[in-house]
């Protein structure tokens, strides 16, 4: 990219012991600020895309990655569905459910989402059974009316295995004294807990017998949810399989269902990025004093350099090659102090927790447990590098400019 002499020049300079200390000094700061600057964004973003895979795989052990539903609220085939996905190589379980709204009654008043399950299929298609902190999930029996309610849920209620819970529905029933919504008195047998709050404190299953008795829909679901080997073809997947089957279906995927939670985090790692990348430039800023200073410094050798035939072009690539050194020498110190720090950040924060004696990301808060979560992805630290390359680079132009533009008369005369 540069001419070899120019670049010869330009690390000479480098390795010179330079009259003015100052400028040594500045051009230190420039490394340290982009090494701290490369440092604070890596690991920001890779605790970011930690926590967004955490609760990305926390809300998938609890939801299905798509769903196929009735256009009504109703699926009278569901079998035929479950059949059809079950077939397909992409499928790794389907399962059928029957969901409403309800109140639910103990102690306190709590509105919740019931949904009905069949135990032995839940595994295929969430990690819901693995999340049981108390009882089991096939305490869910046919008939029984026992319910499973998530953690914070059930200390809202303030209940606990074998008390009992009445749960109305919207539909209603006519009475003699009126039309009065249809409840049902279910006994608690499990409380489950997945580390997120939508779930734990709003989602209560039951048998989808039980809640198909309740909703008096006969033997008809709501939908069929689906497990894939790719989460990010569950739209496509699941749009295949409605197409295999008669009749006009409702296709839903995870993407969809919390598209504005994904969507915000996303948000936030740009708006993070974004503001972490002004410290980059804040040290590019102490790039371009350090290198003004050096030119200034050496007038005298520049006018040498010109009068024996070296081009302003050339003047200036000689001082862009050493700004642009000093700042890669700072990237790559950033860089690998950035992948170091994030992949042992768990290490230096139970440290300080130990040190502190108080624990910086407390699980009951942050649903957080095991440490920090931190993700190194390649395409960001990929990105963070070009930026701050270009950052420095852009920062060398200027000094780069003002030296070329020398007269050296001017600098030689008092010489």
């Amino acid at each position: 990219m540069f001419q070899p002499l120019t670049a010869a020049i330009g690390l000479r300079y480098l390795r010179a012991k330079r009259r003015n200390g100052f400028i040594s000094f500045i051009s230190l700061a420039s490394v340290l600020g982009i090494f701290i600057g490369v440092v604070a964004l890596i690991t920001t973003i890779s605790v970011m895309n930690g926590f967004q895979e955490e609760l990305r795989n926390r809300i998938l052990g609890t939801v299905a990655h798509a769903t196929i539903e009735g256009v009504n609220g109703s699926l009278p085939d569901w079998k035929r569905a479950v059949a059809v996905a079950e077939k397909d190589e992409r499928v790794l379980g389907a399962a059928p459910y029957v969901q409403t709204e309800t109140l639910l009654q103990a102690q306190t008043k709590q509105g919740a989402l019931l949904r009905g399950i069949q135990p032995e299929l839940e595994g295929r298609v969430s990690e819901l059974p693995k999340k049981m902190v108390q009882g089991r999930l096939d305490s869910l029996t046919p008939g029984a009316y026992n319910i499973v309610l998530g953690s914070e849920l059930a200390a809202a209620l303030n209940v606990r295995v074998g008390d009992s819970v009445n749960a109305f529905v919207s539909e209603s029933v006519a009475t003699p004294f009126g039309s009065m919504p249809r409840a049902k008195r279910f006994t608690v047998s499990g409380i489950f807990s997945v580390g997120a709050q939508e779930y734990d404190y709003g989602l209560a299953l039951v048998h989808m017998q039980d809640t198909q008795a309740l909703l008096r829909m006969g033997d008809d679901a709501t939908g069929v949810r689906l497990k894939l080997d790719d989460i990010w073809q569950a739209w496509s997947v699941a749009r295949d399989l409605a197409n295999r089957m008669e009749g006009i279906y409702q296709v839903r995927d995870w993407t969809r269902d919390h598209a504005n939670f994904f969507r915000a985090l996303k948000m936030e790692k740009t708006v993070m990025f974004i503001l972490l990348s002004l410290v980059i430039a804040i040290a590019a800023f102490n790039l371009v004093s350090s290198q003004v200073m050096l030119v200034q410094d050496k007038q005298a050798d520049i006018a040498i350099l010109r009068t024996l035939g070296m081009s302003p072009a050339q003047v200036m690539q000689v001082f862009t090659v050493q700004g642009l050194v000093i700042g890669l020498v700072g990237v790559a110190l950033g860089t690998v102090g950035g992948i170091l720090l994030s992949n042992n950040l768990g290490v230096l924060v139970r440290f300080i927790e130990k040190l502190t004696g108080n624990e910086l990301l407390p699980a009951d808060v942050y649903y957080i447990s095991g440490g920090v979560p931190s993700v190194v992805n390649p395409t960001d630290v990929v990105i963070i590098v070009a930026v701050a390359i270009i950052m420095c680079l852009l920062a060398t132009i200027y000094p780069a400019w003002r030296a070329a533009r020398t007269n050296p008369v001017e600098a030689l005369r008092y010489e």
